[in-house]
């Protein structure tokens, strides 16, 4: 086995190749990053447009994109609350460029980031999304990863993390972003998963985008017990397909809290490797939420750190083979451009 730390995406992921697999299926890639992290550790440095269209042009058909937020580009300056704007901003601008590069998938829709309990605040912080983002704005991801146990870290969007779904002023915040036509997405761990069915009951107005499957972690204490895992997150997963607001993304697999250990391997998996170990889980969510309430993601570059765009992409085709026309279109394209209102 070789360390993680000495994997570099461009010299350990051409390592394994594949034909692109059914290269006319049209895909809206609805989750991935742009940051340049360059001296602070992460997934990778950077990522900014040339690298996103380099995946995305890789072989398979992207005919758009959706950026999630992901803490980058903050302004510095200027009131506290407006400072996740300036993410909004920059990415705007790279939306711009990329509907200039002709053959390249153009960014068609931006999830921002803010603080929902901000009460009277909160309209005017959603009005400078909208202006700085133009007509791509199309809602908020208040990070909430949270593990009690600290087996995996908190990826939050504030320090005061555990219990914040249930309190009065945070529902009231995803409440407003349904007036608006605006929407929720919420990255959270498996444990976390009764505290959202709380909160998408208590937000009925508002549709609610569960990110990464649910978080289903494999690490720490929760290394060595899949199947008991397995069986509770997938309790909780029947459960919140009952609250019709909400929506599931399809990926996040890569990352390694969900225990492939893809990174850890000499050689990248094949994308038939990925369908024998995630594809029981994905058929499962799709059965549960209906292709019209599920979406493939990509989550790049998170998930770049176990396989490549193209391989990620075959497998997702592979394991989705056996449904129907309309609902493969449903899970590849149309339900992004349904909930985010990708027009392009």
């Amino acid at each position: 086995m070789s360390s993680a730390n000495q994997h570099r995406p461009e010299t350990w992921l051409p390592l394994v190749q594949e034909e692109v697999v059914e290269p006319e299926l049209a895909i809206v890639d609805p989750h991935h990053h742009l940051w340049d992290y360059r001296g602070k550790p992460g997934y990778q440095p950077t990522y900014l447009l040339d690298d996103l269209h380099a995946d995305t042009g890789s072989g398979h058909r992207i005919e758009a994109t959706v950026f999630v937020e992901c803490s980058w580009a903050y302004r510095t300056g200027g009131p506290v609350e407006l400072r996740e704007v300036g993410e909004t901003e920059f990415v705007a601008s790279q939306a711009a460029l990329s509907l200039e590069r002709v053959g390249q998938a153009p960014i068609g829709a931006i999830v921002g980031a803010c603080d929902l309990r901000l009460g009277s605040k909160l309209n005017g912080v959603l009005d400078a999304h909208e202006a700085a983002g133009g007509r791509l704005f199309r809602g908020i991801r208040h990070r909430l990863a949270h593990d009690p146990t600290g087996s995996a870290r908190t990826s939050a969007s504030n320090e005061n993390i555990e219990g914040l779904m249930g309190t009065d002023e945070f529902r009231a915040g995803v409440a407003l972003l349904g007036t608006r036509g605006l929407t929720f997405d919420a990255w959270i761990y498996h444990v976390q998963l009764r505290e959202l069915i709380a909160l998408a009951k208590a937000a009925p107005g508002t549709t609610i985008i569960l990110d990464h499957i649910g978080g289903p972690l494999a690490v720490g204490v929760y290394e060595g017990r899949r199947d008991e895992i397995n069986a509770s997150w997938r309790a909780d997963l029947v459960e919140l397909s009952r609250c019709p607001n909400v929506v599931v993304k399809l990926g996040g697999i890569g990352m390694p809290t969900y225990g492939s250990g893809y990174e850890l391997r000499d050689l990248p998996p094949t994308s038939d490797q990925i369908v024998t170990d995630w594809g029981a889980d994905m058929r499962f969510i799709i059965a549960t939420f209906g292709a019209d309430r599920c979406m493939f993601e990509s989550n790049f570059p998170v998930d770049k750190v176990s396989f490549s765009y193209r391989i990620m992409w075959n497998a997702y085709k592979k394991l989705s083979a056996q449904y129907s026309p309309s609902d493969r279109e449903q899970l590849f394209s149309g339900t992004a451009r349904r909930i985010y209102r990708v027009a392009v």
